[in-house]
């Protein structure tokens, strides 16, 4: 039997109406509006469609919305007292700033930069720290959103399982697997290093949770996938003209018990979970 579809749209529906709800009743409490201040550096095609995303799913949630373009030339001094001056700004309670970056920007040290309160990506290292602990409100969004898709599922127990991420960045694989293994979930992180050594199909073998966040089409194959696991495909790559995943999707769906399209996934939840983390930032400065 194929498997089940692990469709972001109808979980994100659900955490909107919940957003939507909680975003006017502060309004009402406070008297003002959660806001949410994006920082673009230059032109990026990439970008734009995110920005244009984050706006939209502001608007509708009753959050504030404001891009703050500057221009691709500003040195980094520049760009970090544009930053200081957010984080004095009482009506900025949401701060995101648009990757990438110019490359005379360093992306790390700027994320050292943005208020802890006001980090809604959970890019700095205070943040980060909390992740550790197991006591964070404020979550990487994409990691936030593979782990609300697990938990959408009433029919999958975490405790226990042996989960496999393929990939080990700092605003997914690294965060992930600490909150999986908050959840006591056994879990093993692969990198290029793995994938250098052929041990690769070794160990995605043996998963019975499967996330993969590389942005390499097709790098985990079909029939690697362990029979009744649960794959969450990060990646998004575009070929020949169409968006595909990490994992081929089609041999996977054979196999494993529930599985996320490409698109449709993980990405129509990672602008509402950044929502969510607005509405956070806000009552925490509260």
């Amino acid at each position: 039997m194929a498997g089940q579809l692990l469709e972001g749209k109808t979980v994100a529906l659900k955490i909107k109406e919940q957003i939507k709800k909680e975003a006017a009743e502060l309004k009402t409490k406070f008297g003002i509006q959660p806001k949410l201040v994006s920082v673009q550096l230059g032109e990026n095609s990439a970008s734009e469609i995110y920005i244009k995303s984050q706006e939209k799913t502001a608007r509708d949630l009753g959050i504030d919305y404001e891009l703050k373009k500057l221009d691709a030339s500003v040195t980094q001094d520049e760009f970090i007292k544009a930053i200081e001056l957010l984080n004095k700004d009482k009506s900025a309670h949401g701060i995101i700033v648009q990757m990438p970056l110019p490359q005379h920007i360093d992306a790390k040290l700027i994320s050292r930069y943005i208020s802890p309160l006001k980090d809604i990506e959970a890019v700095h290292p205070q943040n980060m720290g909390e992740i550790v602990f197991g006591k964070a409100k404020i979550l990487p969004c994409t990691a936030a959103a593979c782990m609300e898709l697990l938990n959408s599922v009433p029919s999958i127990e975490l405790y226990g399982k042996e989960a496999v991420i393929v990939g080990h960045s700092e605003i997914v694989g690294k965060p992930l697997a600490l909150l999986l293994l908050d959840k006591f979930v056994t879990t093993t992180v692969c990198h290029i290093a793995t994938g250098q050594r052929g041990t690769l199909p070794e160990f995605v073998k043996k998963a019975e949770i499967l996330i993969v966040a590389v942005g390499k089409a097709g790098l985990v194959k079909g029939d690697w996938v362990k029979p009744g696991a649960i794959v969450i495909d990060v990646g998004i790559n575009r070929v020949e003209g169409k968006i595909v995943g990490d994992v081929e999707f089609d041999k996977a769906l054979e196999k494993a018990a529930y599985i996320t399209p490409v698109p449709g996934g993980v990405g129509p939840l990672t602008v509402t979970i950044l929502m969510r983390n607005v509405l956070e930032a806000f009552k925490q400065q509260q």
